[in-house]
């Protein structure tokens, strides 16, 4: 009898998942850009492959790839949960649209937004092909297109604003001119009769008071 229980007990804990040990158990992947997602569970035979696909043999760099790799490309994030609450590991990934390379960074400090490395996916191609088949490859939605388009709109606006250097050397519109200008031509309208009436002898000498003139009877 005692054989027979210490075999159960060793099957029971040699075939216990890892998550019954306080281990990871669930993962859930976002696509902002689609607005679609996917979780996996431990079980589940993409969950492992997943893992696979997005650690490297490379040990990976600190610095980000240039920004041309990452223009094109859209962005998945994968969180890694512990005990189904508890977030442990973050992986972001960049499937540039070319198909040529897959960025991913990894962070599993999260309390150090800072934290963490970049590398390449050893198998882009695969690792694309399982983002697909979990239906986060779709296209944009239409508000994330619009919200892109208006940003781009409001770029090209100010870009081509019209500006020039005032004394304080501070751009301003030219526009700005208008108000000033039409004020002048007013105030030149409304006292040009009253200019008109005075003598232009006295214009001349700008000298102020009536004047007298000596006679000899």
């Amino acid at each position: 009898m005692t054989g027979t229980l210490t075999a159960t007990l060793a099957l029971l804990v040699w075939g216990a998942a890892p998550a019954s040990a306080g281990g990871p158990t669930s993962v859930l992947l976002v696509s902002p850009e689609s607005m679609e997602t996917a979780s996996l569970y431990y079980s589940d035979k993409d969950y492992g492959e997943l893992g696979q696909l997005l650690d490297s043999r490379s040990t990976g760099t600190r610095e980000k790839p240039s920004e041309a790799d990452l223009a094109a490309a859209r962005q998945v994030n994968v969180t890694w949960m512990a005990h189904d609450v508890t977030p442990w590991r973050l992986d972001q990934i960049f499937p540039v649209d070319d198909g040529r390379d897959v960025w991913i960074r990894t962070a599993s400090d999260l309390d150090r937004p800072t934290n963490g490395s970049w590398h390449r996916a050893d198998h882009p191609t695969e690792l694309r092909a399982l983002l697909k088949g979990l239906g986060l490859m779709g296209k944009a939605s239409a508000d994330t297109a619009a919200k892109a388009a208006e940003a781009t709109e409001a770029a090209e606006a100010t870009e081509a604003t019209p500006a020039r250097a005032t004394r304080s050397g501070h751009p301003t519109d030219w526009w700005w001119a208008l108000p000033g200008a039409a004020a002048g031509a007013v105030l030149a309208l409304i006292l040009r009769p009253y200019v008109a009436r005075l003598p232009m002898d006295r214009l001349r000498r700008g000298e102020p008071g009536p004047r007298q003139e000596l006679r000899d009877v």
